[in-house]
Formats: C-alpha cells, structure tokens, sequence
C-alpha cells in the first residue's frame, strides 16, 4: 500500500515526456468529451506527503491517438526514511471515451503490477477531475482528484477507502503540482 502512494506524485510524475504537446483531438461536429481535461496537458512537477512520506514527482499529459486519448505518464520517488528504503514508482494512465455512452473511463497500470479501472467526472465548471474506481465488497475503492487551483497550478488527492466501505475515503497522498516551463 505505501508505494500507492506514488500514484498522486506519480500521477503527476514522469519525468518521461509524453508528447505533451502532441496534436489536439481532431474536429468533429461535437466537441470531444475529453476537451475538459485540456488543462491538464503538458508536463508538471510536484511535491507531496501521506503515509509514504515526503516525495516528488513528475507527470505529463498529452493527446494520443488523433485525439481520441488523454495518456498520462508519471513518475515519482521517495527516499529513504528511517528503516524504509528509497522507493520509485511509474505509472501510464489512458482516459478515453467510454464507447456508446460518451463518458469518460480510464484504466491506470503501475510498475507494481495494479491496474485500476476508473469512471471519470468532470465538475465545478471544469475545475476539478474525479476519477473513481468502482466499489467492490472484497477491495478498496480508489479515488484521484486533480483540482485546478490557479492557471498551471494543481493539486492532487489519492485516496481509499477501505473494502465494504466505499463512501469512507481517507486521503493516502496529496501535493500540488506546477505546470513546467515550455
């Protein structure tokens, strides 16, 4: 569970640049469901802490696809503490369009082996992205909050909440990020 912890850096972490400024979706008659999560694009670093400590990261998010995919590449990395090692933590995340219903989805893959699957929420006038896991009665359920708090400035929460408890989230990890110079 420490190393989850990772995901909120790490979901603004990786120093791998992802084609941040890889090619807007493609226009169509509608606007694409994904055109909210614009603000996200690009490449951030971050500082946070929770229950794996103090760490940093980096992140970034870019169109993939012709348009059609939000990728998120992350990385971050905590030291070692006390009788804790050092620990690193990578992730690549894909939001897309759920297919015949417009909503948005993403699946997350960590080099730890998780995989989360999440449904995506838009809210407070495009300020603030919710990604939830579906609860299950035998695991936690998993929520990541991206909030827009100034231009090139956001902070992230990761939190679980227990199993049979999916309305319980405790935060796990938080930190503000910052939208790298370009």
């Amino acid at each position: 569970m420490r190393n989850l912890a990772a995901i909120v850096l790490v979901a603004f972490g990786a120093g791998v640049a992802l084609r941040a400024e890889a090619a807007p979706p493609t226009p169509s008659a509608a606007p694409s469901p994904l055109e909210p999560l614009r603000f996200l694009v690009g490449t951030w670093t971050g500082e946070g802490e929770g229950q794996p400590g103090r760490g940093s990261g980096s992140a970034s998010f870019g169109f993939d696809l012709g348009g059609r995919v939000l990728l998120r590449r992350s990385h971050s990395e905590y030291p070692a503490l006390g009788d804790r090692p050092a620990a690193e933590h990578d992730d690549l995340m894909v939001i897309y369009p759920a297919p015949g219903t417009g909503k948005l989805e993403a699946v997350y893959l960590d080099n730890e082996g998780h995989t989360i699957r999440y449904g995506v929420e838009v809210k407070e006038s495009g300020n603030r992205v919710v990604l939830e896991s579906e609860p299950r009665p035998s695991s936690p359920t998993f929520r990541l909050v991206y909030v827009r708090v100034a231009e090139g400035v956001v902070d992230v929460t990761f939190a679980i909440a227990p199993p049979g408890k999916p309305d319980s989230f405790e935060p796990y990890v938080s930190g503000r990020t910052r939208r790298a110079e370009r």
